[in-house]
């Protein structure tokens, strides 16, 4: 048997749904949940990725900033 939503899984069976077919549904939205989980995860992943890039091209833009000034490139 596959992971289930329990609480689904009960709701279903309130409102009347059979059993089998309860938990079938139970267990599909299990799985959509696992899904968004990974998804979830792995833009977080991302956003960190993206952060750590500015951290590091920040200094480089600033110096190549500050150098444009001096020598007149940005008047």
């Amino acid at each position: 048997m596959a992971l289930q939503l329990g609480a689904t899984r009960e709701a279903f069976i309130a409102a009347g749904t059979p059993a089998d077919k309860a938990s079938a549904a139970a267990e599909e939205l299990a799985g959509y949940d696992n899904r968004l989980a990974g998804i979830e995860t792995r833009i977080a992943v991302l956003v960190a990725m993206v952060a750590g890039l500015y951290a590091l091209l920040a200094p480089g833009v600033w110096m190549l900033v500050r150098i444009a000034s001096k020598t007149g490139a940005l008047s």
